[in-house]
């Protein structure tokens, strides 16, 4: 069977990979059969690393398929789950997993939109850590797929006012399509001014960081938040931020949050069910979907942002 391995910085390959076997208790066989990148992948394939090749299977982990079979009493051949591998190796025709990081689900949605479940449920998660937020104004840092999900997330918790803010035009476009009442181009845009604008000149209750640490924003995002506002910092962050402006972080009285690792009971049941549902429509995320063996051009187009990617997906030869 195939797998694929980072073999240098910005190289990805097919290899030959011996089939998998059950060898712990609790595990299935899982193959995948449509998965898509997220931008905690990208730094394996675009940023320099320690050493490679890197670890086989390196880097995906939001994965839908169906089980093979299992050794474990939860599970049973022929079921389609929600896969979320360990230490993002996940790319391989079939592998063995833990049961439980796997959730059995029935859609009659596509399986490019029903493994949108994943993210979805990281933002779901993020959300269930702050308190009501209806009738709240609220800006989101950052629109690619996280923030575009928490756009769409925060209209049906009933915010009044969603503001994306990115510095690509094309992603602002989608915005609109995703729940956001405005947008900002922050490229362009005085975005302190954009933020009294729209606001009255009273900021925004919250700010959702959900850039990362590929555009530190944490600065911007202390400066558009209004006194005794809320900062949910979710992009992945680097080891240390320096620079930050922590007196105004004090002198605002900010209430800062963060979070990371959702609850398989929780969070991705409540994901798979939004979808299923059509509570959120996740289809103007998904830009692109390629076959496994065009795996190269898939990293290539998601981490360089080419052709307007949002969503790029990987359809497993197994899949229909």
């Amino acid at each position: 069977m195939l797998a694929g391995q980072i073999k240098k910085l910005g190289q990805i390959k097919l290899i030959d990979h011996p089939e998998p076997e059950l060898v712990k208790p609790g595990q299935v066989i899982f193959q995948p059969e449509m998965a898509c990148l997220c931008g905690s992948d990208s730094p394996y394939f675009n940023e320099n690393q320690s050493s490679y090749p890197l670890p086989i299977g390196m880097s995906l982990h939001e994965m839908v398929g169906t089980i093979v079979c299992s050794n474990g009493g939860k599970l049973s051949a022929g079921q389609k789950v929600l896969a979320v591998p360990l230490n993002h190796e996940g790319i391989f025709e079939r592998m063995a997993i833990s049961e439980d990081r796997v959730l059995v689900f029935e859609s009659n949605r596509p399986s490019e939109e029903m493994v949108i479940a994943q993210p979805l449920g990281t933002v779901l998660y993020a959300l269930r850590k702050l308190p009501n937020l209806l009738g709240w104004k609220v800006a989101v840092v950052g629109q690619g797929p996280i923030g575009q999900l928490f756009c769409a997330a925060l209209k049906n918790l009933g915010a009044s006012e969603v503001i994306g803010i990115d510095v690509l035009a094309s992603r602002l476009e989608t915005s609109k399509l995703m729940g956001a009442s405005a947008v900002i181009d922050n490229s362009k845009d005085n975005l302190v001014q954009a933020i009294q604008d729209l606001t009255g000149g009273d900021m925004v209750d919250l700010v959702i960081e959900a850039a990362g640490h590929q555009e530190e924003t944490l600065n911007l995002c202390i400066e558009i938040c209004k006194n005794q506002g809320r900062l949910h910092y979710f992009g992945i962050a680097p080891q240390t931020i320096n620079g930050v402006e922590w007196l105004k972080v004090v002198t605002k009285s900010l209430n800062i949050t963060s979070s990371h690792s959702p609850d398989f009971k929780i969070d991705f049941p409540l994901a798979i069910k939004w979808i299923n549902e059509e509570r959120i429509d996740v289809r103007p995320l998904i830009t692109h979907k390629l076959p496994l063996n065009k795996i190269q051009q898939a990293f290539e187009l998601f981490s360089k942002r080419l052709d307007g990617a949002l969503k790029v997906c990987l359809q497993f030869p197994t899949s229909n």
